[in-house]
Order: structure tokens, then C-alpha cells, then sequence
């Protein structure tokens, strides 16, 4: 027998990658929008956004199953950095927009700009925000270890998409039509 209220079988959807990358003398995360991690191994001084060098992954490289949930608007990506027994979060969202084909790079933006190589827009964090102390460890070469975490919430009201009345709402408060039924 179905269930005859279909919301009560949502459920969140999530996936995770784990990146590998490491930090290089020419650092200097300063930019002011976006921050990057590249397979590339060398980086010149000009490259103000990139962070970590010589990565196991570019977008390309990242799971179906993680590209299709980073693709709804609904998405919100939790990025956490692990460097050398420091961290910090950043939180991002996905799109429609996002494909992530790049064979070498991940950018997280502050924009909602997206491109193959866009893993997160409306990022809350720039390279230039990043703590000078981890800053200091990337240029000292640190490695680096990425932990993506994107999940699908039906409840989230990503700033790329204009609310709707109706479209988003919360199950308790004001059930879909399908459950008034």
C-alpha cells in the first residue's frame, strides 16, 4: 500500500568528496570573490585566488551523484579545509548553472557567476578572508585536505532562485496539496 502522504518520504539527499590538495610558497589568497584549488602544481604570485596546488581532483573529477545534487537550486555545499591541524568552513550554494567539467580547477565564488570549473556560489568566504595563520601554513606548503559536503534540502530557499508562495514552504505549516488530499 503507498503512503498516501508523499511528503512524509522525503528525505535529505547528500554526498561527499574528499580532496586532496596541497599549499605553495606563491600563495597569497588575497582575491576578493572567489578562492580556487587546482591539480595544477605550480602557481605564480598573480594567482591571488588560488589556495592549494597539485590536487587529486578538479571538478571533472567529482561523483555523478555529487554533481546532479550540486545542481538544484536547493543545494547548499559546506566546504570544510583542514590545514596543517587548522580548519575553516565555508558554505556555498549550488545551481543550475553549475556543471563541473573543468579537467583541473574548483572555484567557489561570492557571485552567482558559474562556469565549469564553479563549485559554489554566494559563497560566504574569499581567499582574501581566509585566516592570514592558515594562509601562512599554505605557503609553508602545508597540506591540504578538502571535505565537500553538498546535500538537497526541499526547504531551502537558495538566493539564485526568487521566492515563490506556494513553492517553498515548510511540510508542517502548510502541507502540499498532495498531502491536503
Amino acid at each position: 500500500m503507498s503512503d498516501p502522504y508523499p511528503c512524509n518520504e522525503i528525505t535529505e539527499l547528500k554526498a561527499v568528496e574528499i580532496i586532496r590538495c596541497r599549499g605553495h610558497p606563491n600563495v597569497t589568497g588575497t582575491h576578493r570573490s572567489t578562492f580556487e584549488i587546482t591539480k595544477e602544481p605550480e602557481v605564480s604570485r598573480t594567482g591571488t585566488c588560488i589556495i592549494g596546488v597539485s590536487s587529486d581532483k578538479g571538478a571533472k573529477d567529482l561523483s555523478d551523484e555529487f554533481k546532479k545534487i550540486l545542481a538544484d537550486e536547493r543545494s547548499e555545499l559546506t566546504a570544510v579545509f583542514e590545514v596543517g591541524g587548522s580548519h575553516f568552513q565555508v558554505r556555498s550554494f549550488g545551481s543550475a548553472g553549475i556543471t563541473l567539467e573543468h579537467e583541473t580547477d574548483l572555484v567557489w565564488r561570492r557571485s552567482s557567476f558559474t562556469c565549469g570549473r564553479t563549485v559554489g556560489i554566494y559563497s560566504d568566504c574569499t581567499a582574501g578572508q581566509i585566516p592570514r595563520d592558515i594562509i601562512k601554513k599554505i605557503q609553508e606548503g602545508a597540506e591540504i585536505t578538502v571535505i565537500l559536503t553538498v546535500r538537497l534540502n526541499p526547504e531551502v530557499r537558495s538566493p539564485s532562485v526568487p521566492h515563490l508562495p506556494g513553492i517553498f514552504h515548510s511540510f508542517e505549516e502548510s502541507p502540499c496539496r498532495a498531502c491536503r488530499e
